[in-house]
């Protein structure tokens, strides 16, 4: 009877422990740990995306919606964004180099990133298979509670860029991570004077097979291409 006694309790006690582990509130170490997590296993993702350029001294939203790919392998990362509203284009980074085609226009815009290579990726894995010491490394990092996106429970981070150059293009950046899959599902990048760009993502799709040619732009026979100078 003492040992069934013993049992239920210590069964008890141990159920009341996990309840307790499960509320209890986040900190940044262990957003940063999900984040490293989910960074080890990150192969691909797909999701859709809405994307919300605001400038203030005109009072403007720009919306654009779509679906954007992503692959990494090693330390080679792949973008891809099909922009589907409010009119055609194909944003791909590959190799160091950012090509954005408007069908409307049959023009391609080809920006090479140069020596800004590892910027540039370090903010494109923003919370897209970015690991959360990386995030520390680059960013001075706030936790800021969680709340719910969209009816997902996720956990903000602000983060401040170290480098001059990166906070010249924004000053503050704001993430909300996933509390179950530790993977952005917005992103709120500030520039300054009030003017913001908020990405919101949703049917995120995680280490599935992506479907052939996303990372191929199909241009036409009389496709322009235009190589601004000084690249980005």
């Amino acid at each position: 009877m003492k040992k069934s006694l013993s049992l239920l309790v210590f069964l008890i006690c141990a159920g009341l422990w996990s309840v307790a582990q499960a509320n209890r509130p986040a900190d940044l170490q262990t957003v940063l740990n999900l984040m490293d997590r989910t960074a080890a296993s990150l192969r691909t993702v797909e999701t859709d995306f809405t994307w919300d350029d605001f400038e203030r001294v005109v009072n403007n939203h720009d919306y654009q919606k779509g679906v954007m790919y992503f692959s990494r392998s090693g330390k080679d990362v792949q973008m891809s964004a099909e922009i589907r509203q409010p009119a055609p284009k194909f944003v791909l980074f590959k190799a160091g180099t950012v090509r954005v085609y408007e069908p409307r226009i049959d023009q391609v815009t080809v920006y090479n990133v140069g020596k800004n290579k590892a910027d540039f990726e370090a903010f494109l894995v923003l919370g897209f298979g970015g690991a959360g010491r990386d995030l520390a490394r680059n960013f001075d990092v706030r936790y800021a509670g969680s709340e719910q996106v969209a009816g997902v429970t996720a956990y903000k981070l602000e983060l401040i860029p170290k480098t001059a150059s990166a906070r010249n293009n924004f000053p503050l950046i704001a993430l909300w991570i996933d509390a179950d899959r530790g993977i952005a599902v917005q992103q709120r990048f500030d520039q300054g004077g009030g003017n913001y760009r908020l990405a919101q993502y949703s049917n995120i799709k995680l280490n599935q097979k992506l479907p052939d040619g996303v990372f191929t732009q199909k241009t036409t026979g009389k496709t322009r291409t235009v190589r601004p100078q000084g690249g980005m």
